[in-house]
């Protein structure tokens, strides 16, 4: 058995003890005035004394040596799991409280480092706080190790070891982010199959390769460059540098004090002084690293692949051009033109009237894409009777509809179902519940911290607000509308991109704009050319005070603008309240001139429908759409036809691109790909609302007024007796439409979980809800019916809107035997609801 010195013990703890103080003495002592000054500020900050660096830089060295060691005590404790006092006891309490004490030292180096190193942004706020929380729980875990020996307090074993494991799972998260500053970003992940794409370097398509690039018409050395000459090689150099430099000279890491993301400080060089001399490529520092042999200590870039023959050629021909970086330098991603657009309409050939199937045919025609034929009735009708209602046809809808022979019955189910206004306006609310992130219940509520929506919203899409009012009301709104700007007033201390104002200029931004400001909300984004102070200047608006910018969470000591995102739309009063500020964004962003809100709101319509939007993902309207013409065109008419939503509805449900057979595509990571190829609808799951609304109209209802109790609606009654039963999109959300998909809302969503999930698997097989929504409508069937034969028709006919087939008419009578029996009846119901032609839209 083990037996503690005593002796020792002390010494240890004496030792963590003062270990422990000293690290928080260390934040405390230089706390956030260490990093406060930014290189954005171009702030000169006196030279830290010599031996804080030295002793910084004896971070990487010491930090490896407590994360053995504590690795391989957790490792030594799992192998004696079964028994506390084994023949490793003595070595794993040496490597536990050497371990501990040698993270808290790491820690103290680490943040010297900080405090004279070059090291900032998100990942290394990440790498830092996860590497004090490591050292803090080693501690603990040293402390409670001590104490078992110390006092024999066996109880405290379980608690050990618990803190073991954490610290261990502490150890990787740290060294995770640590690797990621020393080696590029998601450095343990990169070499994993499902490694995320480096987002720095996505969408980086208004860029210009050196393969691409022209370097003929620049090669008489005497003339001067044209603008557009030093436009493009300026955007030439700069995409190079996006791909190769930025995960190491960027705002996210300055190494060496080097940012070659900005122009100032490009020229402005790093601790050794200028990279570049313009006009002087041989005598540039940028230049001979970059020539330097792969390998090199002093190459560059450090990591990942050296720049090819004509990168550095480029780079070469800018620097002797004189570097130019002209103030109408273009950004090296793409951005959707504002300005909308209406392309001439093609002629109309096969009998393609409809303006969407002429756009989509010469799509088709430049792509060798054939046209199939349209799905048959039973599919169609499905399938519009969800899109616009989000409730599955009647048997005796269908049969009327597959009765009527005449031709533009399509069309005429099509604007019957959109004058059912109840049924559409109840749809509907779902997808700008997740869009404007309104919901009944849930954080924020609680503490009057957040405002409900949904009378004026179901009011608007009952009454068919046109959209441009509709916008209206949303960004200067009344007392009914004032949700959506308000968002969610958080408890507690928030950072400060969850402030309500900037909430707001997020909120606005993503939903209405398609532009994600979350990242520029922090620091200049990596994936667009949104900077830190577009996004404050924005936020300006929906703020009575004026904001100053906080560059990942810290005060930079500017103040921000206040201008809209688009200046060229009109400017904000600056001294204005944020009600006058609010309607005068609201008169600005509305305009037909702003194309881009019209874009926006069509193309996530068209998503809606047809599973992919024309731009995708829905929420970077900079992205390439397969289809310029269709979407500018559909905007257009959208603008020109009143703002009409149900008239948009209307027209892309009565073409002929509409009614194609649906497709699926393997690998779902192609859907929002640059490579997708549109050949029609992609097939789509139910929605969680679209689910629990069939299995009422199937099986029995879901939910009863019970459940609109707390629903926000003035009279939860009036709203439900206009169906057969209550609608699942107006009730609040509960374990079974979580696991179905519907989220929480907190955030904007813009689209959900296409893909079956293990968590709707157990709900849909085991779940409370289901089960109790099949034995009660069990009952009402063998009520209703008089025999199998009947009943197993019936419930074909009334779930999937056809007969059995000859084997599943087999299949279900075997299953319900000869008897009437509850529980028989139960199984069928169960195995009809789970089908994929019940799930999916087709």
């Amino acid at each position: 058995m083990y037996k503690p010195n005593r002796k020792f013990d002390f010494y240890v703890f004496r030792i963590l003890l003062i270990f422990f103080l000293i690290a928080f003495w260390r934040l405390n002592l230089f706390g956030q005035e260490a990093i406060e000054a930014t290189s954005e500020e171009l702030v000169e900050q006196p030279e830290p004394w010599w031996v804080w660096v030295f002793l910084g830089r004896l971070h990487p060295l010491m930090v490896h040596f407590p994360i053995g060691l504590l690795v391989i005590a957790g490792i030594m404790e799992l192998a004696k799991l079964r028994t506390f006092d084994s023949k490793l006891r003595t070595g794993t309490n040496w490597l536990v409280y050497i371990g501990a004490a040698g993270s808290v030292l790491a820690v103290l180096l680490g943040l010297l480092l900080a405090n004279s190193g070059s090291y900032a942004g998100e990942t290394f706020e990440w790498h830092q706080w996860a590497g004090i929380t490591t050292a803090i729980l080693a501690v603990v875990t040293a402390l409670l190790l001590y104490a078992i020996n110390k006092f024999n307090k066996r109880s405290l074993i379980v608690g050990y070891r618990t803190f073991l494991m954490i610290t261990v799972l502490g150890v990787f998260m740290a060294g995770h982010y640590g690797g990621s500053l020393t080696h590029g970003q998601d450095y343990l992940l990169s070499a994993t199959p499902w490694a995320p794409k480096d987002e720095k370097l996505e969408g980086i398509e208004g860029g210009m390769s050196s393969a691409d690039f022209d370097f003929a018409s620049y090669t008489n050395e005497t003339d001067s460059l044209s603008l557009e000459q030093q436009v493009n090689l300026n955007l030439a150099v700069r995409t190079i540098l996006a791909h190769h430099c930025f995960q190491c000279h960027s705002s996210d890491k300055m190494e060496g004090e080097l940012r070659l993301d900005d122009k100032e400080l490009v020229f402005k060089g790093g601790e050794s002084g200028k990279v570049i001399i313009p006009g002087d490529s041989k005598g540039s520092e940028l230049v001979r690293r970059i020539t330097l042999p792969a390998g090199h200590k002093e190459a560059m870039p450090g990591k990942g692949k050296p720049l090819g023959e004509k990168d550095i050629a480029l780079v070469k021909l800018w620097i002797d051009k004189g570097a130019p970086w002209p103030d109408q330098a273009k950004g090296i991603f793409r951005v959707a033109p504002l300005a909308p657009r209406k392309p001439d309409l093609p002629a109309a050939t096969n009998g393609l009237e409809n303006p969407i199937d002429r756009l989509v045919n010469a799509y088709f025609v430049k792509n060798k894409i054939e046209w199939q034929e349209v799905v048959d009735d039973r599919t169609f009708l499905r399938r519009i009777y969800f899109d616009l209602i989000g409730l599955p046809p009647s048997e005796q809808e269908l049969l009327k509809f597959e009765a009527d022979a005449s031709a533009d019955k399509r069309a005429k189910i099509a604007q019957e179902l959109l004058t059912k206004d109840h049924e559409y306006a109840t749809h509907w609310t779902t997808f700008w519940n997740d869009l404007l992130r309104n919901d009944y219940t849930g954080t924020g509520y609680i503490t009057q911290g957040r405002f409900n929506i949904s009378p004026w919203l179901y009011q608007s899409l009952q009454n068919n607000k046109p959209y441009n009012e509709f916008a209206m009301e949303l960004i200067d709104p009344s007392e009914e509308s004032k949700g959506f700007i308000k968002g969610i007033a958080w408890r507690g201390a928030v950072n400060s991109s969850q402030t309500t104002a900037m909430q707001a200029a997020q909120n606005v931004s993503q939903a209405l704009l398609g532009v994600n400001l979350k990242c520029a909300s922090c620091h200049d984004s990596f994936v667009s050319d949104w900077k830190l102070d577009d996004a404050y200047a924005f936020a300006n608006i929906f703020s009575e005070e004026a904001l100053e910018i906080n560059r990942c969470d810290i005060p930079t000591g500017k103040m921000a603008d206040t201008r809209i995102l688009w200046p060229e739309l009109g400017e904000i009063s600056k001294n204005g309240s944020v009600k006058e500020k609010s309607k005068e964004l609201s008169t600005l962003l509305t305009k037909p001139e702003n194309g881009r809100l019209y874009r926006t709101l069509v193309n996530r319509i068209w998503a809606q429908l047809m599973g992919r939007g024309i731009v995708a993902p829905v929420d970077e309207m900079d992205k390439k759409p397969w289809s310029q013409d269709l979407l500018d065109w559909l905007a257009v008419n959208f603008v020109e036809q009143g703002y009409d939503i149900r008239q948009l509805l209307y027209l892309i449900t009565t073409s002929k691109t509409y009614q194609l057979p649906s497709h699926t595509i393997k690998d779902p990571s192609e859907i929002n790909s640059e490579s997708f190829v549109f050949k029609g609808t992609l097939k789509r799951k139910l929605t969680a609302e679209q689910f629990a609304d069939a299995v009422s109209s199937v099986v029995d209802p879901v939910y009863t007024l019970e459940a609109l109790k707390y629903n926000p609606f003035e009279n939860s009654q009036a709203y439900a007796s206009a169906s057969p039963f209550v609608r699942a999109a107006l009730v609040q959300n509960d374990p079974f439409l979580t696991a179905l998909g519907r989220p929480s809302r907190e955030n904007i969503t813009t689209s959900r979980e296409g893909q079956v999930t293990l968590l709707q698997a157990m709900e849909l097989t085991n779940g409370t809800k289901l089960n109790e929504t099949l034995v009660k409508g069990s009952k009402k069937w063998v009520a209703k019916y008089g025999n199998p034969e009947q009943l197993i028709q019936a419930i074909y006919s009334q779930s999937l809107g056809r007969k059995p087939s000859q084997k599943e008419f087999e299949i279900a009578k075997k299953l319900m035997g000869n008897k009437m029996e509850e529980e028989s009846v139960q199984e069928l119901l169960w195995a009809i609801v789970l089908l994929p032609e019940f799930q999916f839209i087709e």
